[in-house]
């Protein structure tokens, strides 16, 4: 009986004692986690802080990489400027070369038909040669007479192109229209395949035209167009017509030298000018 009792008591103490070792153990476990926790949230922030080291680190390359291309393409680009200046001042003096090869060959042609008006068996008198001692040479004057001219009488021999052209447009230039019209003929006739043929003959219309002598130019303006039809002159001379009628009060030319220029030539300036001339005469 009195076993038995013990044994109840034991168990009752048993019993008494099991919540709280069990809450203490709880306890325990909890706090451990937070522990395991708190480390955690430690170790992250290391990493984040090794992360942010790293990005700042990754954006420093980027940005430095970033200047430097910057950099390099801006080399690049002055480098292109200065190959596009020096292949534009190659485009200027091979231009100028080819214009001096085209004057030296204009000045050839001028020497070479030079030479051939010359007369035959004409004696040919150096510089500071007695022209009576060239009487023994072949061809000389007989009995000590004056040599035969070697050039053509009126015409200095080897002209430039350019400088007869410059000359007869600087006569234009001064009103002086009977004189530019005499040296623009010249030009045409020594030189009829120069590409400032078609210029010589337009500003032979030209003289004309402010000489008042309409007539004239209209069949100069026609000349241009008939004999240099692929110039860059050709839409000037309709237009140069156009007006030229009209100061002849031709109207109806007129307007068929406007309309010919703005149908065959309509990306030409003068299509602009010869289209308000006609809205003009349609107004009338």
């Amino acid at each position: 009986m009195k076993q038995g009792a013990l044994t109840v008591a034991t168990v009752l103490v048993l019993v008494g004692a099991s919540p709280a070792s069990a809450a203490d153990k709880a306890h325990q476990q909890l706090m451990a986690e937070i522990r395991m926790l708190q480390e955690q949230q430690q170790q992250l922030q290391q990493m984040m802080g090794a992360l942010a080291e790293t990005l700042k680190t990754v954006s420093t390359k980027v940005d430095d990489q970033t200047a430097a291309n910057r950099k390099a393409f801006a080399d690049q680009k002055l480098q292109i400027d200065n190959v596009a200046d020096g292949v534009r001042v190659l485009r200027e003096k091979a231009d100028d070369t080819n214009v001096r090869l085209s004057t030296v060959s204009q000045e050839l042609e001028a020497v070479r038909q030079a030479m051939s008006s010359m007369p035959a068996g004409t004696a040919v008198v150096s510089p500071g040669q007695d022209p009576a001692t060239a009487a023994g040479e072949p061809g000389a004057a007989p009995n000590g007479a004056a040599p035969a001219p070697t050039t053509p009488p009126g015409a200095p021999p080897f002209v430039s192109p350019q400088r007869m052209y410059d000359n007869a447009y600087s006569d234009y230039m001064a009103g002086q229209y009977d004189i530019a019209i005499q040296g623009f003929n010249a030009y045409i006739a020594s030189f009829p395949k120069s590409d400032k043929a078609d210029d010589a003959q337009l500003n032979i219309g030209n003289s004309l035209y402010a000489a008042g002598k309409y007539g004239e130019a209209i069949a100069a303006f026609q000349k241009v167009i008939s004999n240099y039809p692929q110039a860059d002159s050709v839409p000037i001379a309709h237009y140069k017509m156009g007006v030229t009628y009209e100061a002849l009060k031709q109207v109806d030319l007129a307007r068929r030298s406007f309309e010919t220029l703005t149908q065959k030539y309509p990306a030409a300036p003068e299509a602009i000018l010869a289209k308000q001339r006609l809205d003009a005469l349609n107004r009338k």
